[in-house]
This record gives structure tokens, sequence and C-alpha cells, in this order.
């Protein structure tokens, strides 16, 4: 069977933008601000708003999760183009772009642990995000130029990409202005698939936002350094990345970053204490350039 087109629309796209939650837990007020933003900016522009699942986390998504979230994106008053698009049906189309990149011999296989890599020396954590890879040593790299073995089906060793040693890499951000970190320094060799035979988050979301047409990515600050990742990704499969627009992150009440965990901050919760999806949106729009925090939403009735 021959491999899926990887080709983009062929021809300049319209305006588009995108909401892409991951079904892993209830939808906090986070998540509704940053939709939010990516919705206004979408039809600003007259363009299309795309719904797309990130349901790739075997382990952690769930159907339930999934009706819970699209029924609270409709509550809050959110409205996209198309049927919702699910990652986990778009296989084909990331496998066939890991194996561009492994034919083009940019990624290599990869047998070192979390663990091997926190410890090693000189391998400090890349970020604050939590869930951020820490710094991949470049003593653990095969020599560059060396045969790679085939990819496997299915693929059963992480594979990452090989980052340019000391190439600066700059974008300029709609929200927050000019960017800059350095390969290597900042961030390093990167997973693009993982040993259970699944994409990484950055592979698979630029190979959607090249293919859909996504001419504009919205989301959360701590997604900043990924976006250096992916601008790698996009250059080497040849394609025109979107722009981007990192918002600033919502917090509790005691200035911690919003998590799933955030139960008391969920839509869900929220609706359920009497708040309207009006005052919810009231409080984005009175503070659309900072943080939020429970606090700042109006009583309830």
């Amino acid at each position: 069977m021959s491999a899926p087109s990887l080709l983009p629309p062929s021809v300049p796209p319209t305006p588009c933008g995108r909401l892409a939650p991951s079904p892993t837990g209830l939808l906090h007020l986070g998540h509704a601000r940053t939709f939010w933003i990516a919705a206004q900016r979408a039809r600003a522009t007259g363009g299309r708003l795309l719904l797309r699942n990130d349901d790739l986390d075997r382990a952690r998504c769930r159907p339930e999760f999934v009706e819970a979230m699209v029924e609270d994106l409709r509550w809050l008053g959110l409205a996209w183009d198309g049927p919702m698009i699910s990652q986990s049906e778009r296989l084909p189309l990331y496998r066939s772009a890991l194996a561009r990149l492994h034919a083009a011999g940019m990624i290599f296989p990869c047998t070192r642990s979390r663990r091997d890599v926190l410890e090693a020396a000189g391998a400090p954590h890349e970020g604050a995000g939590e869930d951020d890879e820490p710094l991949y040593p470049r003593a653990f790299r095969p020599p560059e130029g060396a045969a790679l073995p085939p990819l496997g089906d299915p693929v059963t060793v992480n594979w990452r990409f090989r980052v340019p040693d000391d190439e600066e890499a700059t974008f300029i951000d709609a929200n927050r202005g000019p960017q800059t970190a350095r390969a290597g320094r900042d961030f390093g060799d990167f997973l693009v698939w993982r040993k259970d035979d699944v994409p990484s988050y950055q592979l698979a979301t630029i190979v959607d936002d090249a293919l859909l047409g996504v001419t504009e990515v919205v989301r959360g600050a701590d997604l900043v350094r990924s976006t250096f990742r992916q601008l790698l990704l996009f250059r080497a499969l040849g394609w025109t990345p979107p722009t981007f627009f990192h918002a600033e992150l919502v917090t509790d009440d005691h200035g911690v970053r919003l998590a799933k965990r955030h139960d008391a901050l969920s839509l869900r919760a929220l609706r359920e204490a009497g708040h309207s999806p009006q005052s919810i949106i009231a409080s984005f729009a009175a503070a659309p350039g900072t943080a939020l925090a429970k606090s700042t939403l109006p009583p309830t009735a």
C-alpha cells in the first residue's frame, strides 16, 4: 500500500485557527481562555476554526473526557468548522512523516531512558514545564552519518530528531514579540516517535497543522520551547509553519499554573457552581493580556 500524501494545501490557505484539547481530564479555565482567544482571532480574520482531538496518550485519554470537552466547549459558546478531527485516526500520516525524516537521516534511535538523560552530567532540565524534555546529551548520540537501522513495524525503540548544534532559532510571537533559542543549549535532540509505537506531540501536531492548513496556532506560554522544536520539523519536512500566539498562563489564587488536577477551576465545576458562559468570557475580555485566577470571576447569583 502506498504511503499517504503529505502535501499541504497547494494554494495560499484562508486564515485558519484550531482548538486542540487533549482528553486526559476536564477542561479548566486556562484551556477555556486559550480556546476563546483562538476563536476570537480566527473569526476576526474571517477564517476557519478547527477542533482537533489530541488523543494519542493511550494511557490517559478516555472517551468520557472527549464527550465532556465537546460539551464544555459548546456550553462556552465556541463553534468550529467541520467535524472533530481525532489524531488517533491519522497515524498513517505521522508514520509517513517519520519515514521521510528517517530517509533524510535527520533522526536516530535512542535506547537511553529518561533517567539516563536526567542523571547525565551536563543535562539540565530544559524548561519550567513539568512535562518538558530534559536536555539530551550530545555524547548519547550515534556518530553523525552512521547507518540507521530500519524503523520497524511496529516501532519498538524511541526515535529522536537530531537538532543542528548551536544554531539560533527565532520566531516572532504575535503576543510576546521576538523569541530566540539556541539548539543544543536551550533545547536538545527531542522525541519524534516513542517505543510504544506512538508519535510524539511535536511530530503529530506539525503534521496536522501543515496538512490541515492551519495558519495560526494559539496556545499557552509554557509551550514556547516546543515551538522552536516544531519549527525545525517544519523546515525538515519542507513545510511553511503557521504563525504563533502564546497566551499568558492562567493561575489559581496562589499563583500556581492551572492543570487538570485543579478540579475546582474546571469548566464543569464552574458551570455547576452557577457561573455562566457570559461571566467567564467577560473575565477573559476584561484582562486579555494578563493571567487570571478564579477570584477574577464575578460572583455567582
